[in-house]
């Protein structure tokens, strides 16, 4: 079989591949890049029962994640003992090492080289590759440079606009694990939009590994300007067509007064804003080295809600950071309620070899970690009911997801009764009759 210009001509033994994402949305984008360059090459992504060849594209955020990495891993090569295995993503780049002790790993490839993975294969096959890949991320930085046609379903899709972080909290890794932030020109991410919105997708979730931090490291335009988020936004919501805008998670330190202002004044930006909070201390915030107090965390949301007042929040918070005590943690419980944070994404803190705060001495008990997590959700569940109950007699344009499933702009997920006959992709307007905690139901 012949290949097309530019695309890798798979070894014989390559006939199928199978593929497991673990962590980020940047990590479902870089998935979908490698499987659209693979099957360029007439190998077929989708069967992966008895594929040839297996990629495990990983996450090391936290110690479960690690885990998760080696049980994924090892769930692949009992699958299919005879398939080439390939693991890849940030538990590749920072434990080669311990990837690379996992009976039937073929593999090792670090985030610099994921992208071109598919352009390895035919020496992969033939034998001819050491078995661990990992380069020094200040040399080399994976981005994109092909388009993404497709993701799975048909009503979103991620689309990846940054990569990497300059900031190096005390608890984090990933800024090692996906070296220094770059931004993709401002024309790519427009031409990425355009051909997804061309392939149908109706929602596009704009995400980064820190996202605002988008054009920083731009040279400036032709007429001197520098490069910023808020114009990336504009630019990309300027475009023709009936779709919207989400964003991935922020940090409260991006949320500036133009961001805040765009936010309000264009319908096709979701009214949604997952937020990287952590914590509401200022003291814990400042022993991680994070870049806003709460007091300006709060400030910044609430002049973010005077532009949008039907925003609803989402949040990244790590519960027992070292030396955290219990009225410390009131403190982010207490911004939980007073920022209305529904969807908590919570994480007991995990020590990560190499951070400084693993060299704290006070460490939090593991049990207690995961006492104080529990509480976060239970609050955050009462908001979310309320927020529901909120929505009972509201007329609300939904996105399906499935014939029984849409969700708002405002990220509520709503139930659609089959006998609307609803597609995936298309936008509906539906009442809403019903609220539990997790949901709202649309009427007939």
């Amino acid at each position: 079989m012949s290949a097309a210009p530019g695309v890798f001509a798979p070894a014989p033994a390559i006939r199928s591949a199978g593929f497991t994402t673990l962590g980020c949305k940047v990590n479902t984008f870089e998935t979908g890049l490698i499987k659209q360059t693979i099957a360029a090459a007439g190998v077929d992504v989708e069967s992966t029962v008895g594929a040839d060849l297996h990629i495990i594209n990983t996450c090391t955020v936290t110690g479960e994640a690690d885990r998760q990495a080696r049980q994924a891993v090892r769930r692949a090569v009992r699958g299919n003992p005879d398939a080439l295995v390939i693991v890849t993503g940030c538990y590749a780049q920072m434990s080669p090492e311990a990837c690379a002790a996992i009976p039937g790993v073929d593999l090792v490839l670090g985030n610099g080289r994921k992208l071109d993975v598919h352009n390895l294969l035919p020496q992969l096959a033939a034998g001819r590759l050491p078995k661990v890949m990992v380069d020094n991320l200040d040399a080399q930085v994976s981005l994109p440079r092909q388009l993404l046609t497709g993701c799975n379903g048909r009503a979103r899709a991620f689309m990846q606009v940054q990569q990497g972080c300059d900031q190096g909290c005390t608890f984090c890794i990933i800024h090692r694990a996906r070296g220094p932030s770059r931004s993709l020109p401002p024309a790519l991410v427009r031409r990425q939009a355009g051909r997804l919105l061309l392939g149908g997708y109706r929602e596009l979730v704009v995400c980064g590994v820190d996202l605002g931090a988008w054009g920083r490291d731009l040279a400036p335009a032709a007429d001197g300007r520098r490069h910023d988020f808020a114009g990336l936004l504009r630019g990309v919501a300027g475009l023709r067509g009936d779709f919207r805008l989400r964003l991935s998670s922020l940090d409260p330190a991006h949320l500036g007064p133009q961001l805040a202002r765009l936010w309000g004044e264009h319908e096709k930006i979701c009214p949604h804003l997952h937020l990287s909070m952590q914590s509401g201390s200022d003291l814990i915030l400042k022993r991680m080295k994070r870049r806003c107090s709460r007091g300006e965390m709060l400030e910044r949301v609430h002049a973010l809600r005077e532009e949008a007042p039907a925003l609803t929040v989402s949040a990244d918070i790590m519960t027992g950071f070292p030396t955290e005590t219990e009225s410390q943690f009131t403190e982010t419980v207490d911004a939980v309620r007073e920022l209305k944070i529904a969807w908590p994404h919570v994480f007991p803190y995990s020590a990560r070899p190499g951070t400084p705060a693993a060299r704290i001495p006070r460490q939090v008990p593991p049990a207690e970690r995961r006492r104080r997590a529990a509480i976060i959700r239970k609050t955050a569940a009462g908001i979310r009911r309320q927020l529901h109950q909120s929505q009972l007699g509201r007329r609300l344009r939904v996105l399906a997801e499935t014939p029984t499933r849409a969700r708002a702009a405002n990220y509520i997920t709503v139930t659609l009764p089959q006998s609307l006959g609803a597609v995936a992709g298309e936008f509906l307007t539906v009442d809403i009759v019903d609220a539990g905690e997790d949901c709202v139901a649309a009427g007939r």
